[in-house]
């Protein structure tokens, strides 16, 4: 393994995704505020409750609509994080790679009926951890056979169930530079 670093990132929230956080933040602070204020110690219990509830709602909610799922790869270290970055605070650890032996790229079919191309990276024979996900087929490959590539292990195409083949990484990068060429 050489010196270098790798973050994978999911792309930037779209705009109105930003909005509706700043919102639904703005609406838990107002609701805070309006708690501070009208707090009446003798009659606290449910609707004590039920305000914290709404803002703890409110909060999370605006958590989902601006968060961003960051990789990061160090490969002197062989360590990898998957972390929840909100801003500033990112939630996530740092999990020693021991023997990673490929990086997979798949199709995963989601719950509301679209697909997803996932890439993992496989280490001990049976562990995995989900590198990176999106839409597009070109752009998982790509983070994939980059990895690949960092990490100088293989790469299989499970995009196609029950046919997965193993990608012979000299051929597809002829065909990619004869490609943008």
């Amino acid at each position: 393994m050489n010196n270098e670093n790798i973050i994978i990132s999911e792309s930037n929230r779209p705009y109105w995704q930003l909005i509706i956080a700043a919102a639904l933040f703005t609406l838990s602070l107002a609701f805070i505020v309006m708690l501070i204020q009208n707090i009446d110690l003798e009659n606290k219990g449910k609707r004590l409750a039920g305000s914290i509830e709404l803002i703890l709602i409110l909060f999370l909610l605006g958590t989902t609509f601006c968060s961003q799922k960051k990789v990061y790869l160090d490969l002197k270290k062989s360590k990898i994080k998957a972390s929840y970055e909100v801003g500033p605070i990112k939630i996530g650890r740092w999990r020693q790679i021991i023997n990673p032996e490929y990086v997979s790229v798949f199709l995963r079919p989601k719950s509301d009926g679209s697909t997803v191309f996932e890439v993992n990276l496989w280490y001990e024979r049976v562990k995995h951890i989900e590198l990176y996900e999106k839409d597009n087929y070109m752009d998982a490959f790509k983070i994939g056979y980059n990895i690949s590539e960092k990490l100088n292990i293989d790469l299989l195409d499970a995009t196609v169930p029950n046919e997965s083949k193993w990608i012979d990484k000299n051929e597809w990068k002829s065909k990619m530079n004869e490609q943008f060429s």
